[in-house]
C-alpha cells in the first residue's frame, strides 16, 4: 500500500489508487469493536468494521511514473555523459584531442572568471585589458 505520496512536483506523476478506508474510534454494542477485520468469503474480501457497518477494503492500483520533463533530462544527462566520456577517452588516445579539451577547460576557466568579476559588487567597470 503506498501511503503520502507527494505529487506537487513537476517530475512524478501518479495516477489511479483508491483512498483508504476511514475508521471511527466507535465501540459498537453487538460485541464487535471498531476496526475489528474480517475476510468475506461471498465477497471475497477483506472487511473492517466501523463501529456500525463492516467496510470493504478497496484496493486499486496506482500508476506513478516520471514526468515528460523528468525522462527528457534524464536522457539529456545520460546523452552528455556518454559524450563527455569518449570525449575523454579520445583524449587520452590523441595527443590533439587532449590539447583542444586542455583549450577548452582554460576557456571555461576564464568565463567563470568574467562572470564572477561582473557579479561582484561595486561600481568598477571591467574594461578588456582585465580580460584573459
Amino acid at each position: 500500500m503506498l501511503n503520502g505520496i507527494n505529487t506537487s512536483g513537476r517530475y512524478l506523476t501518479v495516477t489511479g489508487g483508491s483512498p483508504s478506508t476511514y475508521v471511527n474510534k466507535n465501540y459498537s454494542s453487538n460485541g464487535f469493536m471498531s476496526g475489528d477485520m474480517r475476510y468475506d468469503l461471498d465477497s471475497q474480501c477483506i472487511k473492517v468494521f466501523d463501529g456500525s457497518n463492516w467496510i470493504s477494503l478497496v484496493s486499486g492500483n496506482a500508476t506513478i511514473e516520471l514526468s515528460y520533463e523528468a525522462q527528457s533530462l534524464l536522457d539529456w544527462a545520460s546523452k552528455k555523459r556518454l559524450e563527455e566520456q569518449l570525449l575523454e577517452k579520445q583524449a587520452q588516445e590523441n595527443p590533439a584531442i587532449k590539447d583542444l579539451v586542455d583549450q577548452i577547460k582554460l576557456k571555461q576557466e576564464q568565463i567563470k572568471m568574467v562572470q564572477t568579476l561582473l557579479n561582484s559588487p561595486g561600481d568598477n567597470e571591467i574594461k578588456p585589458s582585465m580580460v584573459p
